[in-house]
């Protein structure tokens, strides 16, 4: 558990009138759909099994109706589950008693909502504040919290204005503001930023990644967008039906997808702009051409390649040290699109 600040184990969720009883029918192998025409529940989630790291930011993503909403609700309690733990800090959030669970919501983990959340009759202050009252904070401290996160995600001047004289995005960024301010240790993020315009989406993106550069959350989120999967994950878990079909960084889920359903999910992406060398470089101390760190997009590895007019380039550790080599054939192979045969995917 040392290297796990949230472990989720053998997590299942039924919903209906008897789900207790529908479990037998679940531990014996039935598929979701015939769970509901049979017995009339539905799965929601099926034995999940995930590790999450401290400071880093897990991805949970999936199509609507994969259980991805489900699954963050039970970290905390929103939702009770029919089997299962979830471990936060080596305590079973499952076992706590009123109190306890009221401490945790208070000052553990904090959630940003799809639909922003935000008390219409209150102004920006007030929201951003309102977990900290919840903690008994007192007004000056409160108030001095308050306007700094407010500063930090850029909307000083916006203090007085109500919710409803707000933009979307200024909303979800009082949602972030009032998050960040009770300084909890575990932000859950429910599809955050998927009600926002693109440009507005990629904008809170940045906000997000430049704070968690500096505040090292441990960042739960939730999101059926793959492209916002892989630009903020850490390590990403894909959801089908309820069930977890693949986990692990970026990286590897493009390199080695699971089955079709992921090859199919990832198969538009721009490879170039995601994959980076540390995913194709051939481990070598002698490797010669320009020198490029482990996670330079192979976008850009190739423009550098073909500025030196050279076939292959040296990749190096953080203390410059050459540990690899890639080869242009190379990294245009991995950019692109892959191709498919009677057993599946391909990626060569």
């Amino acid at each position: 558990m040392a290297d796990s600040k949230i472990e989720i184990r053998n997590l299942y969720k039924v919903f209906g009138s008897n789900p207790v009883k529908a479990m037998k029918q679940v531990h014996a192998g039935i598929s979701k759909q015939e769970l509901l025409d049979q017995h009339g529940h539905v799965l929601g989630l099926r034995n999940i099994n995930i590790k999450i790291r401290p400071k880093r930011v897990q991805v949970i993503m999936g199509l609507s109706g994969s259980g991805k909403s489900t699954l963050i609700r039970h970290i905390n309690r929103l939702i009770e589950p029919t089997e299962g733990e979830v471990i936060v800090d080596n305590e079973d959030v499952l076992a706590m008693s009123s109190d306890g669970l009221r401490d945790f919501r208070r000052h553990k983990a904090s959630m940003v909502f799809q639909r922003f959340g935000l008390l219409p009759h209150r102004t920006v202050v007030q929201n951003v504040a309102y977990g900290l009252s919840i903690q008994g904070v007192s007004q000056a401290e409160s108030s001095e919290r308050s306007q700094r996160w407010i500063d930090r995600v850029g909307l000083a001047g916006f203090e007085q204005h109500f919710p409803a004289q707000l933009s979307g995005g200024m909303q979800q960024r009082v949602g972030l503001a009032r998050a960040l301010a009770t300084d909890a240790e575990i932000l859950l993020m429910d599809e955050a930023f998927s009600a926002l315009d693109p440009l507005i989406r990629t904008d809170m993106q940045n906000i997000l990644l430049d704070l968690q550069e500096e505040l090292h959350k441990t960042i739960v989120f939730i999101t059926h967008d793959l492209d916002e999967a892989l630009r903020i994950g850490d390590e990403i878990s894909i959801l089908r039906d309820g069930e977890v079909i693949q986990d692990g960084d970026p990286q590897s889920i493009i390199m080695r997808p699971a089955d079709d359903y992921i090859a199919d999910f990832i198969k538009d992406i721009n490879r170039g702009r995601v994959l980076e060398v540390r995913s194709i470089m051939k481990k070598s101390s002698r490797a010669t051409g320009p020198k490029m760190v482990l996670k330079t997009p192979l976008e850009d590895a190739l423009q550098q390649l073909v500025n030196a007019g050279k076939d292959s380039g040296a990749v190096t550790s953080d203390d410059g040290k050459v540990i690899g080599k890639i080869s242009l054939k190379n990294a245009i192979s991995a950019m692109a699109r892959p191709g498919r045969d009677k057993k599946g995917p391909r990626y060569k």
